[in-house]
């Protein structure tokens, strides 16, 4: 089968389509998902880069759980609001925004907001909850967007690759029984793979959104054209109205193709 992909797609399309065939993910990364764990360096992370695409998931049965990573207590430019006011602002809005878009848990680790570190620790702490939780497939910034300033966005992005890499490991976390996750997908990337139909429910990430307040409020108008424009991107460049964009990454082969079928 795949000599005559390659024969039949040329190299590139035909290595892509033998990919699928090992993967089933990289197709349809939600197919016969029941849980999700959304993990986010602030609060408002998982509306922005995904919330559409949860709205949707919800709808349809799927839990979703968010782990957040940060208090989200440095997100202003008033030096006269305390940041831990802020954080409990901030605490209030990812709640109701959560509850609009149907997520079951937030999961707070209470780091300081730009202090998000890259250490066994917090590692390990993610892979405590990715193994209470059980996620078929886990959500997280892509870390390896080019030009991404923001240090808290590419170290969560790294801590969720580390953990879900992890998690399956019996002597990493001993405490606690290994559980294997079929898929990472990113968010925020540049290199998507898969584009996730959002035509229904994207006025419910634009109404999730409106709950950060003390985030977007000042700047609605400008913020709810941006998502718009680019939802309309990803739409146009997937044959959907309004779409997401994602970065599969498969972690499992348990449901693929045999290789001797493929050869």
């Amino acid at each position: 089968m795949a000599r005559r992909l390659v024969r039949e797609s040329g190299l590139n399309e035909g290595l892509r389509n033998l990919a699928r065939h090992l993967y089933p993910e990289l197709s349809s990364p939600f197919e016969n998902v029941e849980k999700i764990l959304c993990i986010q360096p602030h609060p408002d992370d998982c509306e922005l880069g995904a919330g559409g695409t949860i709205a949707d998931l919800t709808s349809k049965g799927v839990e979703v759980v968010y782990l957040t990573l940060t208090d989200g207590s440095m997100g202003t430019s008033d030096p006269g609001l305390n940041p831990r006011v802020l954080a409990e602002v901030r605490k209030h809005e990812q709640e109701e925004a959560a509850g609009v878009l149907g997520v079951s848990k937030i999961i707070p680790l209470d780091y300081k907001d730009t202090e998000l570190p890259y250490t066994l620790d917090a590692r390990n702490r993610i892979i405590s909850v990715v193994r209470m939780e059980h996620p078929d497939i886990v959500l997280a910034p892509d870390p390896w967007l080019m030009y991404e300033i923001h240090p808290d966005h590419r170290i969560a992005g790294l801590l969720a690759s580390d953990a879900v890499m992890f998690s399956s490991l019996p002597h990493v976390v001993p405490e606690h029984k290994p559980h294997i996750v079929a898929a990472i997908l990113y968010y925020y990337t540049a290199k998507p793979n898969y584009f996730h139909d959002i035509t229904a429910t994207l006025e419910r990430k634009l109404q999730a959104l409106s709950k950060h307040k003390s985030q977007f409020e000042p700047i609605w108008p400008i913020l709810e054209e941006q998502v718009k424009t680019l939802a309309a991107a990803y739409g146009q460049a997937s044959g959907r109205k309004y779409a997401e964009a994602f970065r599969v990454i498969p972690l499992s082969v348990s449901h693929a193709t045999p290789l001797s079928e493929l050869v």
